[in-house]
């Protein structure tokens, strides 16, 4: 066993800050060496929803940063203060007693990964979304009683992932036992297939009905479902007749989803129904700032002003530019400054010039061109026949957008940037030496522009 030499810990954040920014928060001042032994470092965090992105995401990034500190072939291990308590003597970790068929709280469910940094207090509130953040912190201080449903709608990069996050962490903060189950719309609806064709609705019906709060986001994906339709609705009021929490989110209002069943609409529509608009400059200015204060990165005061004057579009589009201004300045060896963030984004914008496709637009043409669902394109399938025009996808985003592979991978499902970089490696290598697939790529990439240009 070794002790860990002070500061250790500084060292660490130190080399991820340096190589690997894009994953560093400042939270991660918070996390509390243990102890080195028999080659794993343990390292203590106390928030379990840092504790289960850390477990998830980062693990790689800070293995490297421990060998490369210590100059040791070490693996990392994150650990609650609870688990470090009860290292055994041979250094493994005592699983605590649990009865026979006990269940795992719904929140370590392995399709759902909650953020740290979608919290309330990283929330930036603005004269567009102050009903629903308001509505937001009431559901989560009443679950149940105060608005319910609650259902969030808004365009796509406006904060409304952020506020479904923020309620559960605060809801399971309060409450740690809560059965709470949060899962995207695409899923409920790959679940429930599965479920009829395996013959096991009961234990669908059962995973969903006897949750306390349910979280479902983006709702609209049930449009043009009838079956999924019919099992929701179902769902909907057995939670609804016990009191029990229901929360949505969706791009459009109730009324305006397209081929919704009316009893749907008129349930969703019962509760709180509250939407975000576009940030207005000011907010933009603040969100900026809280993005650059979570990440570490220190901005001149005219920064944010300008970054916010030159995006108007939404959140991730803002977050997209504070990470290129991040990563030139780093090429470059230069402190951020205006002239830098001019450089950074103006070079951005020519490349970007006459209306370049969006995101969306991306998916859409794809999704056209080879006559896949969106669902499918954004589901965990894995038949050449939805993988191939997904990876299409994610290439042309890459190449189109100035989103990071994080961002990108948050599209499809919540993949991983390393599954978003072989998708973009894989299609680049197959357009050099599969012609057919390189005339594909080039028709999509033609009626993108030529949409765009209109």
């Amino acid at each position: 066993m070794q002790r860990i030499e002070p500061g250790f810990r500084e060292s660490l954040v130190d080399y991820l800050r340096k190589n690997h920014a894009d994953i560093c928060r400042h939270w991660f001042d918070d996390i509390e060496p243990s102890e080195i032994r028999d080659g794993v470092l343990r390292l203590v965090v106390r928030e379990p929803v840092q504790l289960r992105y850390l477990q998830r995401c980062c693990g790689t990034h800070f293995t490297e940063a421990a060998q490369n500190v210590t100059g040791r072939l070490l693996v990392v291990r994150f650990v609650s203060p609870e688990d470090d308590a009860k290292l055994d003597v041979r250094g493994a970790l005592t699983p605590p007693p649990e009865a026979d068929g006990a269940e795992r709280p719904a929140w370590l469910d392995e399709q759902m990964l909650l953020s740290p940094d979608y919290t309330f207090s990283t929330f930036v509130v603005g004269p567009g979304n102050r009903l629903a953040h308001a509505a937001a912190q009431a559901v989560a201080m009443k679950p149940g009683r105060a608005y319910n449903p609650y259902f969030i709608h808004g365009g796509v990069g406006l904060g409304k992932t952020h506020l479904l996050h923020a309620m559960c962490q605060e809801l399971l903060r309060a409450q740690p036992n809560l059965r709470l189950c949060y899962i995207s719309c695409d899923t409920f609806m790959d679940l429930f297939h599965e479920a009829v064709k395996a013959g096991r609705m009961s234990d669908f019906r059962n995973r969903f009905r006897n949750a306390d709060v349910l979280v479902i986001d983006d709702i609209h994906f049930l449009s043009k479902h009838e079956q999924t339709q019919e099992e929701f609705f179902h769902t909907f009021n057995a939670l609804y007749q016990l009191g029990k929490q229901i929360i949505l989110s969706s791009d459009a209002a109730p009324t305006e989803i397209p081929d919704l069943e009316e009893r749907l609409t008129s349930r969703f529509s019962a509760g709180m129904v509250a939407r975000i608009e576009r940030p207005c400059f000011e907010t933009r200015v603040a969100i900026v700032k809280a993005k650059a204060a979570m990440r570490g990165v220190e901005l001149p005061d005219d920064v944010p002003s300008y970054v916010a004057a030159k995006v108007d579009t939404n959140i991730r589009e803002l977050e997209g530019a504070l990470t290129r201004i991040r990563g030139f300045a780093a090429a470059m060896g230069q402190p951020i400054s205006l002239e830098l963030a001019k450089q950074s984004l103006d070079g951005e914008s020519a490349t970007r010039s006459g209306n370049a496709p969006s995101l969306q637009a991306i998916i859409e043409s794809v999704t056209r061109f080879y006559d896949v669902k969106l669902t499918d394109l954004l589901s965990k399938k894995r038949h050449k026949s939805i993988a191939m025009p997904r990876q299409v996808c994610m290439y042309l985003a890459r190449k189109h957008t100035r989103f990071s592979l994080e961002e990108i991978g948050g599209y499809f499902g919540g993949r991983d940037h390393t599954t978003v970089m072989h998708a973009v490696r894989t299609i680049e290598k197959k357009v050099d030496t599969d012609g057919k697939l390189q005339a594909e790529v080039d028709r999509i990439e033609q009626d993108l522009l030529q949409r765009s240009s209109r």
